[in-house]
């Protein structure tokens, strides 16, 4: 057995094991025919939670027409609510009854009452119930309380599926209202935090690309709009258990695994710009950190060490890939590329003999970046307008280069 295949194996173990010392959270059987399992964490939502649910109920296909209310169900937990967020879904609920909509109130002991813990509970409750159907396809998707998911969310959702992704991105964009209210400053600031990673993603596409998330894409992988098969859940291990930020820990364990992960720009959602966040991490401490900060520069990974990161990995990703074919390294070919990436040839070498997947040896090469400094000292932090205008430059060179080809052939 190849260590990809044993770590599957345990992954999934770990998924049974986890459950089966906890009551199912839903004790109604699913429908055969749900395709996928929307969960919703909240606490304190009720200002938001009626626009939540209301999207779920007109929902449709990427024709434009109704999508059948019996291709999926929303599970939703109220963990340790003090405002009138479950009322307010009780109440939704009457109102609609052909929309499947599981309510579950908990009150949770402090240890297990946070989003990672309570996001963890939801996700294991929905594999199970698809698992029970044993459609390993079937897909896990994640929202939020302060979010509307789009009119074709779970179409779109279903479609990347369909085309092959294990899982899936959706883009997420802010509340107009809430943006406009936003600190100037704040404001200034997350848009052009999204600039700055929507370039990367671009750049991404032309230096390093994947078959499996080509663009246009995007470089969100968040719990407001995040997808995955109950197959690859499993083979990831779950959600891990991290108190925040969980979204980011569960992405980073399907690429462990190589998970086919799309960045889908036709899965949308909107989320409120509240500052008050429910963690430590996450979208609105980072818009109240940007709030308070003043004039302080906003400083970001140059476009240069963005540009070399990518290139190294792209020619990593390609050595892998030989050695998976029988190729044996040699210290000449591994050399530039440990070089590039500011860490030890040895280390390198040594770990590229190790039998992992893609996702794993390079999450390890970035913890050794980490150790090893050299990295922070051969790139300097830059102000993020600057980082923009270079990464801009860079992308009119392969733009250009791409537009020629296309008008030779």
């Amino acid at each position: 057995m190849t260590q990809s295949n044993h770590s599957q194996t345990v992954a999934s173990q770990s998924v049974s094991a986890s459950k089966e010392f906890s009551q199912p959270l839903v004790q109604v059987p699913i429908s055969l025919g749900c395709e996928a399992c929307v969960i919703v964490p909240i606490r304190n939502e009720a200002a938001t939670l009626e626009a939540t649910l209301t999207a779920f109920t007109n929902q449709l296909d990427l024709n434009a027409k109704p999508l059948d209310l019996d291709r999926y169900e929303i599970i939703l937990l109220a963990n340790n609510c003090s405002d009138g967020s479950v009322t307010t879904a009780r109440q939704f609920a009457q109102r609609y009854p052909r929309l499947t909509l599981h309510i579950v109130e908990k009150t949770l002991p402090p240890s297990e009452a946070y989003i990672g813990r309570v996001r963890q509970m939801l996700m294991n409750e929905a594999h199970r119930r698809l698992n029970d159907l044993g459609h390993k396809r079937s897909v896990i998707a994640s929202t939020d309380g302060d979010s509307q998911v789009s009119p074709t969310w779970i179409a779109a959702v279903l479609h990347e599926i369909a085309n092959g992704a294990d899982a899936v991105g959706g883009r997420i964009v802010l509340d107009p209202s809430g943006l406009a209210r936003l600190h100037p400053h704040a404001r200034a600031c997350h848009l052009r935090e999204v600039g700055y990673r929507s370039l990367i993603a671009e750049l991404e596409s032309y230096l390093d690309p994947d078959p499996c998330d080509p663009f246009p894409r995007h470089y969100q992988h968040y719990g407001a709009s995040l997808a995955v098969t109950a197959e690859m859940y499993a083979q990831a291990g779950g959600l891990p258990l991290v108190r925040s930020p969980e979204d980011v820990a569960l992405y980073r364990a399907l690429l462990r695994v190589n998970a086919r992960f799309r960045h889908s720009p036709i899965v949308r959602v909107v989320t409120s710009a509240r500052q008050t966040g429910r963690t430590q991490i996450g979208l609105a401490n980072q818009l109240n950190e940007w709030t308070t900060m003043g004039q302080q520069p906003f400083l970001v990974e140059s476009a240069g060490a963005i540009a070399t990161r990518l290139r190294a990995r792209q020619q990593l990703r390609t050595l892998w890939l030989q050695i998976l074919n029988g190729y044996q390294p040699v210290l000449v070919n591994v050399e530039p590329i440990a070089a590039e990436l500011g860490i030890s040839i040895r280390w390198l070498m040594q770990e590229i003999s190790q039998p992992q997947t893609f996702g794993l040896l390079f999450e390890r090469v970035e913890q050794r970046q980490q150790e090893e400094k050299i990295w922070a000292e051969k790139w300097a932090l830059v102000d993020i307008r600057h980082a923009i205008q270079d990464l801009r430059s860079c992308l009119k060179r392969f733009r250009s280069e791409e537009s020629r080809v296309l008008i030779s052939a």
